[in-house]
């Protein structure tokens, strides 16, 4: 397998394109030149930096989609606006592709994948299985080999905690002692030695200050052989793994065999030790049977970043979680995000589960799995529950991503940073005089002229202000919908001297938007001009994410993924939302009392009781038909009869909804 880090002279496998000049192919001619073999392509930006990394069974094919755009990922065609040349690499089959573009992607940190927000090393806990006597320690450092790797540990402080508990239970080196060190290049430098190395260090060693005061093996004064000392380390590395009842067991039957030989000092450090352990077991939540070791990984979102966050449960407890901020949000599909976090996650630990849990299927699935069980050394599985204990796990995992990624966004300032680089970008782009502090936005919600309503949002620097949305009837009497007149209506009386007066209204905005293209705008002009009111307005359709201004004819349209993007389209969102819960209440208050009406026995006054009683209409709906016959005057025939039509007017209140949407 050809590997472009190398050094060395490049292998006839990798191959190289670089831009197109005059008399050169295009890029589409140099890719209908790629081999259809499994491999790895690199797409390359003018100054020839690597802008993105992917992998394919068939490497002509896949990278046909890219040049003729029937990739349907919304970041294609920015991503290969910048393409301009590509290299890639044939491998024997898609487990070396997905190996290799692990590699690739931890080696050039492409703009377009999916990685980790800030490129840190993460802490993990190690064990120096190389030496004869191996030594923990806490290291953020690159993988070497003869190292054993637990982790990664998003808390420092965890991983610490768990190597000083360890050492209190089972009585190991730690790789940051003095003696130990000297006791390791001793060893190293007289190999003839491993033998009887007790004996040598006995001779040569002095104590450690944990040997000295009893919390230590002893290893610097040859107070126990390579052997026993073997069985400590396996001990660690077993609780460290996750099977932890194994160790607990071993601990239990050392401590009733030191009993029972009267070896009452040894038999009391044992259960010590045990005490250790089960309180640090108390501390830990069981949520699985005790037959499940799973990795649960949830994943939360927003526009351009996102967090994971992974239960690690061993033996149905979790025994620790971790959350990770990806530089990826909603800008790339949630499957595409699962993916490249799972290859990035499990490139780094050691510690493969059974089952790993996740909330999307993936479309590579298959291969995942076969590379996480050679690394496991036995079957591991990707599942996604729909249901059960461990579908509730993954949503507990989301709601800690959610969370995770709040404390994120405030420590480090970015919402700020994204709102105040939105608010440039609407400034630069509408070609308004300041940036839009206060956004205000109109929305028409109706069902064929009836129940017509208008929604008004405030944005007030780059934020949802509640407090300023308003709604209102539309008192024109219209045959069908309109937009038209009630987007004028609307506007004359927000927009009203007595309005633009009244101080509960706010002041007057630095943008309108109107949630429509061309025609809406238009109207909402004509509308500003006869109020003789100049306020910065356009338009934004919901089809293309389109804005439309007053000077020109061609619609404006924002760079895909740009926050400014994303704050217009979150105005519009919010409008749409607001204005359709409102439609919504006025046609389930007035469709649900015309079903009362025509319910044989119910009449004004016993209308009047059934709905002071249960105080809503919601209320109303959900109840069972025992609890509508305990409204007073309501026998329980009409109250099976209400029941009745509310569950029959319900399956169509459905129907209704979607032609209101």
């Amino acid at each position: 397998m050809a590997d472009p880090r190398s050094t060395s002279r490049p292998s006839p496998l990798t191959t190289s394109w670089r831009g197109e000049h005059d008399g050169a192919p295009s890029l589409a001619e140099q890719v209908a030149q790629v081999p259809q073999q499994p491999g790895c392509y690199l797409w390359r930006d003018g100054k020839g930096v690597v802008v993105y990394v992917g992998k394919a069974k068939n490497l002509r094919a896949r990278m046909r989609q890219y040049v003729t755009l029937q990739d349907d990922r919304e970041k294609i065609p920015l991503m290969m606006q910048v393409v301009k040349s590509f290299d890639y690499v044939v491998v024997e089959n898609e487990h070396e592709a997905l190996v290799l573009e692990r590699n690739l992607i931890a080696q050039y940190h492409p703009y377009f994948n999916v990685d980790y927000k800030d490129d840190k090393s993460y802490p993990f806990i190690a064990i120096t299985e190389s030496d004869a006597f191996p030594a923990i320690k806490y290291t953020r450092e690159r993988h070497r080999k003869g190292t054993r790797y637990f982790g990664p540990y998003t808390d420092a402080r965890a991983a610490r905690d768990t190597i000083e508990t360890l050492r209190k239970v089972i009585p190991v080196c730690t790789a940051t002692c003095v003696e130990w060190k000297k006791a390791k290049r001793y060893l190293d430098s007289h190999p003839d030695d491993l033998s009887v190395a007790n004996l040598a260090l006995a001779r040569e060693g002095r104590p450690c200050f944990f040997s000295h005061v009893g919390l230590g093996p002893g290893v610097c004064v040859g107070a126990i052989d390579t052997a026993d000392y073997a069985k400590n380390i396996r001990q660690v590395e077993r609780f460290l793994a996750g099977k932890r009842s194994e160790v607990l067991e071993e601990l239990t039957t050392q401590m009733r065999e030191a009993a029972a030989e009267l070896e009452f000092e040894k038999a009391g450090r044992l259960k010590r030790r045990l005490e250790v352990l089960n309180g640090l077991q108390d501390k830990q939540q069981v949520v699985l049977s005790s037959s499940v070791n799973a990795d649960v990984m949830g994943i939360y979102r927003e526009e351009t970043i996102s967090c994971a966050c992974v239960f690690v449960v061993r033996e149905g407890i979790t025994v620790r979680s971790a959350e990770f901020v990806l530089n990826k949000g909603n800008d790339v599909s949630e499957e595409e995000l699962v993916d490249g976090f799972l290859k990035r996650y499990y490139d780094e630990t050691a510690d493969v589960p059974a089952e790993v849990c996740v909330g999307v299927e993936l479309q590579d699935a298959e291969l995942l799995e076969d590379w996480l069980s050679a690394k496991r050394g036995h079957l591991c599985h990707i599942h996604v529950p729909r249901r059960g204990s461990k579908h509730h796990l993954l949503e507990m995992a989301s709601r800690n991503a959610h969370f995770a990624l709040n404390r994120y966004m405030v420590r480090t300032g970015y919402a700020d940073d994204r709102t105040n680089q939105a608010l440039m970008q609407l400034e630069s782009a509408l070609a308004l005089d300041a940036p839009p502090l206060r956004i205000e936005c109109f929305d028409i919600s109706t069902l064929h002229g009836r129940f017509t309503v208008a929604s008004m949002i405030v944005f007030t620097n780059g934020r949802p202000d509640k407090g300023q949305y308003r709604r209102f009837k539309i008192r024109a009497e219209l045959d069908e919908a309109n937009d038209f007149v009630s987007m004028s209506e609307v506007l004359g009386r927000r927009y009203s001297p007595e309005r633009m007066a009244d101080e509960r209204f706010g002041s007057c905005p630095d943008l309108l938007v109107v949630d429509g293209g061309k025609p809406q705008l238009t109207a909402a002009i004509k509308q500003l001009d006869e109020l003789g009111l100049d306020i910065p307005v356009c338009g934004l359709a919901k089809s293309d994410e389109e804005v439309f201004v007053p000077w020109d004819d061609t619609p404006i349209v924002l760079p895909s993924g740009s926050a400014s993007l994303y704050l217009i389209k979150q105005v519009r969102d919010e409008s749409h939302r607001f204005a359709i819960t409102f439609h919504r209440e006025l046609r389930d208050k007035a469709m649900t009392v015309s079903v009362l009406d025509e319910i044989p026995g119910v009449g004004p006054k016993r209308k009047r009781a059934i709905m002071r009683h249960f105080g809503s209409l919601k209320r109303l709906r959900a109840a069972s038909p025992e609890e509508i016959a305990q409204v007073k005057g309501v026998p329980a025939s009409v109250a099976d009869d209400i029941w009745r039509e509310l569950r029959a007017w319900d399956a169509e209140r459905e129907v209704v909804a979607q032609k209101a949407e």
